[in-house]
């Protein structure tokens, strides 16, 4: 069983209806747009790491009903955005009348020697057009200021440590702001008087003229006129998902209508892979060839993109981006807001998702250590019915799962009340951006001084992501101390089965898991 196209794929591009034509499914964004002339988008990396290949769609926003979303052209199948609405930089302006993040680019010497910059145009465009943008830092400046008055209302007996913890502690109130930041700039080194947050631009990796330039452009964009075509889009809702089926002699590209027929789908096809922001896939199919025989697009299937926060339980939809959790999360989940600006970059994370990122079964994925310690579970659905599996009961194995093949991860739950105590450490070549050589995710609960519960998530330190049990029973019911913590520093070093590689050797990442228990201890400590 296949869902068939009602009409001919087609995508709007730059305010053109445009169909897709004869081209293999696995033709990527990127490609086809080359292939008819808009060569503004470039291929780099074809990975999704440097962000030359930038593009503009219309989604469903989180405070408007549309919002322009910044996302690599290199990894998505073109038949993905069949029936979706696509904004090149060649539809932003002209060289008559250029778009106002174009003219600032330019006069501010932000355009480097050119080949990437149509790529941060995107990104930049996306964040100039994301609503409340002037609002967010206007209310992180109250914010910032309220912390700074109760700073100063502690006496200096009170603070725990030197004057420089005690900046800390303020810094971290405000969002990061330390010696980068200067006055009127905006809440912190990065983010502009104008709300403009500069982690939009983490996927665009080019920097042959400076980062100056860049940054100067981006402080300088105002709001959206009134009149402006893109703002006054994102008042209209966007495209409906498009039932599509396309095939080619490479394949089968089909997007069903709902979650009963997806499944369905899944039970008769044994060699159907499942795609949402392609972010991995699109990876297997430029870099290493591969050719899915079927591809189902669930991105957009309503059934997984359910959002909750109850008072028992968060309910997350496997569908839902990263971008989208981070937001209507709004720092409600400690943790995870600690992990989504470490997870690749913006133009990644408006298109991953946990489900993908869970369904790999990759042991380095950066969300099963954070939703291990969180004591996560998967509901996992079939057209059999659907099951219940707690995180750490998930992972078997290398890239191997309880999840048999025609089942789809739904919903990823988070038991509450959440521990109090919670870090996310990222050991990495770079600071974003990059694989993990190391994550760790932390979740204690310390009444009058005693460990009453701990959590402690790994990955890549093993074949699977796991749960530091050992370290964890050494923990709880001790006395939340330097003398506990050391103990179970050396316990944590030898959880796992670390192996050597590119990234880091067996040793060193025996020697992170450790410290990082004494950095988690010493942050708190001044905290």
């Amino acid at each position: 069983m296949t869902t068939q196209a009602l009409r001919t794929p087609a995508l709007t591009v730059n305010g053109d209806v445009t169909p897709i034509g004869d081209v293999s499914v696995h033709t990527t964004v990127l490609d086809w747009l080359r292939n008819r002339g808009l060569t503004g988008a470039k291929e780099g990396c074809a990975e999704g790491e440097c962000g030359a290949c930038s593009v503009l769609v219309a989604r469903a926003g989180t405070s408007s009903a549309t919002e322009w979303i910044a996302v690599n052209a290199c990894l998505l199948p073109v038949a993905s955005l069949d029936g979706q609405e696509l904004v090149t930089s060649e539809g932003l302006g002209s060289a008559a009348e250029l778009h106002p993040v174009q003219k600032e680019m330019a006069v501010r010497g932000g355009s480097q020697c050119g080949y990437c910059t149509p790529g941060f145009i995107c990104s930049m465009a996306a964040e100039y057009y994301r609503p409340g943008r002037a609002a967010t830092v206007q209310g992180e400046r109250a914010a910032a200021g309220g912390a700074r008055a109760v700073a100063a209302a502690i006496p200096p007996s009170a603070h725990t440590g030197a004057t420089a913890a005690g900046a800390g502690s303020e810094a971290d109130a405000v969002g990061g702001a330390g010696a980068g930041a200067s006055a009127g700039a905006g809440v912190d080194h990065e983010h502009g008087a104008n709300g403009f947050d500069l982690h939009s631009l983490s996927g665009n990796l080019c920097r042959c003229t400076g980062y100056r330039p860049i940054r100067d452009a981006a402080y300088a964009l105002d709001e959206p006129a009134e009149d402006d075509v893109f703002a006054v889009r994102r008042s209209s809702p966007p495209p409906a998902p498009a039932a599509t089926g396309m095939v080619s002699p490479e394949g089968e590209f089909i997007r069903p209508t709902s979650l009963a027929e997806t499944l369905t789908v899944l039970g008769e096809r044994d060699d159907a892979v499942v795609v949402a922001g392609s972010t991995d896939l699109g990876v297997q199919v430029n870099i290493f060839g591969s050719r899915p025989q079927l591809t189902i697009a669930i991105d957009r299937l309503e059934e997984l993109r359910e959002f909750a926060f109850g008072p028992d339980e968060v309910r997350l939809g496997a569908a839902l981006t990263l971008t989208e959790i981070e937001r209507r999360l709004a720092g409600r989940v400690p943790l995870l807001a600690q992990l989504f600006p470490q997870f690749a970059s913006r133009l990644i994370r408006n298109g991953a998702t946990i489900g993908g990122n869970l369904g790999t079964g990759s042991p380095i994925g950066d969300t099963p250590p954070a939703l291990l310690a969180l004591d996560a579970k998967l509901v996992l659905a079939s057209s059999r019915g659907e099951r219940v599996v707690p995180l750490a009961e998930y992972f078997t194995g290398y890239r191997q799962t309880v999840k048999a093949p025609d089942e789809l991860i739904r919903t990823i739950v988070l038991p509450l009340p959440l521990a109090p105590i919670t870090a996310f450490h990222k050991i990495a070549k770079r600071r974003f951006d990059d694989i993990s050589s190391v994550a760790i995710g932390y979740a204690l609960t310390i009444i009058d001084g005693v460990v009453q519960d701990a959590k402690i998530g790994l990955g890549g330190v093993a074949a699977t992501p796991l749960r530091a049990t050992a370290t964890e029973q050494v923990l709880t019911g001790r006395p939340w101390n330097e003398t506990t913590v050391r103990t179970a520093a050396a316990v944590l070093a030898g959880e796992g089965t670390p192996m050597d590689d590119h990234r880091a050797s067996s040793s060193y990442r025996s020697a992170m898991l450790g410290q990082s228990l004494l950095r988690f201890y010493h942050q708190e400590a001044i905290a």
